[in-house]
């Protein structure tokens, strides 16, 4: 008998032998795996646990920067029933900022946001207010728009940086009146017995270019002085933008509340 035939012989028994161990999930979902198998430290289940509970599922989005199943969608074109009061006009399906902050009436914690914006072209406004708006995190943590692709601003204002802390780990601004894309995932600020325990952190995309990873925010939003304490006991906020009376354009906004 041929070494080779053995060889098949017994890996096809091992098969064999782990497959009858195969076992359903407790809760007749269909799920099968293992429970002969080591247990993991980290989670309590087994190796390939069929009782492990299931992800929950999200139909993501037909098209590219669209919202999943799961997204809260703050503005998709028309509908402003999700910002409070504001002043800003909404035409030809995006939003345009005026003066005065637009907040979002729900508030939101750890979150995955989504967002695109353009600045005027050509260029609105004096060198320090050029596309100057902001996405504010909770209403106090900024990720800066701004057209710094044609205005060479300081680093830590420019498009994408968290403002007044941490430029953008690279420059992937493009020209103004080019709709431009964030993605951020954001983790807000924990505490315990009324102090701070774990600080903000904010991981961004800028046009689908990683930024910033897991960075960590300092404070709350300031202009030329150093940031502002953490709010104590507040992990909570609005999602808002800045104003600036500079016409920058909103449009597809969208948060996903990470649980």
């Amino acid at each position: 008998m041929k070494i080779s035939y053995i060889v098949a012989l017994l890996a096809s028994a091992a098969v064999a032998s782990a497959q009858s161990k195969l076992v359903n999930a407790q809760d007749g979902s269909g799920t099968f795996g293992y429970k002969h198998t080591p247990i993991q430290p980290w989670s309590g289940y087994h190796v390939h646990d069929p009782d492990r509970p299931k992800p929950k599922p999200v139909v993501p989005a037909s098209v590219p920067g669209g919202p999943p199943s799961d997204a809260v969608v703050l503005f998709a074109g028309k509908d402003m029933s999700e910002w409070r009061p504001t002043n800003w006009k909404v035409e030809n399906g995006y939003i345009e900022a005026t003066g005065g902050q637009l907040v979002s009436k729900r508030e939101f914690g750890d979150c995955q946001i989504h967002v695109e914006w353009r600045t005027p072209d050509p260029p609105e406004g004096d060198i320090m207010n050029r596309g100057n708006n902001g996405v504010l995190l909770m209403g106090m943590f900024e990720i800066q728009i701004f057209d710094s692709y044609s205005t060479k601003i300081y680093p830590d204002g420019q498009a994408a940086a968290v403002y007044a802390q941490t430029p953008p780990a690279v420059d992937s601004a493009l020209p103004p009146g080019v709709w431009q894309t964030f993605d951020i995932v954001f983790f807000a600020p924990r505490f315990k017995d009324g102090k701070l325990n774990q600080a903000a952190r904010v991981t961004v995309f800028h046009n689908g270019v990683l930024v910033h990873h897991n960075q960590e925010i300092y404070g709350q939003v300031t202009h030329a002085v150093l940031p502002k304490p953490f709010e104590p006991g507040k992990s909570t906020g609005p999602l808002a933008f800045g104003g600036h009376h500079n016409p920058v354009r909103l449009r597809n906004i969208w948060v996903r509340p990470l649980p």
